[in-house]
C-alpha cells in the first residue's frame, strides 16, 4: 500500500528535511460509499487520526472489505480509540461533504481521473508507484531548482 510504503520513504527522505510538500486530497470515484468514507477520515483528522484512520479503512484487509458502509465506518473509529461519540455527531452531520465534494472537483478538473494519482510540481503520475519512481521524478525537480 502506497500509504505504508513509498509514502513513508518519501516521508523520511525529502518531507521530513524541508525539500517536499506532500498534501493529501479526496477523488470520489466509486460513488457513495466512497464519498462517505472521505468524509469519515475527515473526522477521524478532526481528532489527529487521519492516517490511521485512512490505513484501516484502505489498507490490507482479511474477511472482507469493511467498506464505507456507515456503522463500518464509525467502527473503525472505534477501534483506533477516537472519542466515538465527537466521531458519529461530525459523520451524521454531513460537515465534511462539501469539503470532499469540492476536492474532488478539483482532482477532476486537473485531469485525475483514479487514485492514487499525483501531482509532482504540477508533473502528473498515476498509479501507486514504487519509491524509485517518486525518487527520481522529486530528484530531477530539485535538481532543476538548485541550476
Amino acid at each position: 500500500m502506497f500509504a505504508t510504503g513509498a509514502l513513508r520513504q518519501i516521508d523520511e527522505a525529502y518531507v521530513q528535511r524541508g525539500l517536499v510538500r506532500f498534501g493529501y486530497r479526496h477523488l470520489v470515484v466509486l460513488g457513495p460509499n466512497s464519498q462517505r468514507a472521505a468524509e469519515a477520515s475527515e473526522c477521524a483528522a478532526e481528532q489527529g487520526a487521519f492516517w490511521a484512520y485512512h490505513d484501516l479503512l484502505y489498507g490490507p484487509q482479511t474477511g472482507g472489505s469493511r467498506g464505507g458502509f456507515n456503522d463500518n465506518l464509525k467502527q473503525i473509529a472505534a477501534d483506533l480509540g477516537l472519542d466515538t461519540t465527537v466521531f458519529n455527531a461530525c459523520l451524521d452531520s454531513g460537515k465534511t461533504a462539501a469539503l470532499v465534494r469540492t476536492e474532488t472537483s478539483r482532482g477532476q478538473s486537473l485531469g485525475v481521473r483514479g487514485t492514487p494519482a499525483f501531482l509532482i510540481n504540477g508533473q502528473p503520475l498515476a498509479g501507486a508507484q514504487p519509491f524509485e519512481v517518486f525518487q527520481q521524478i522529486i530528484e530531477a525537480e530539485i535538481g532543476a531548482i538548485d541550476q
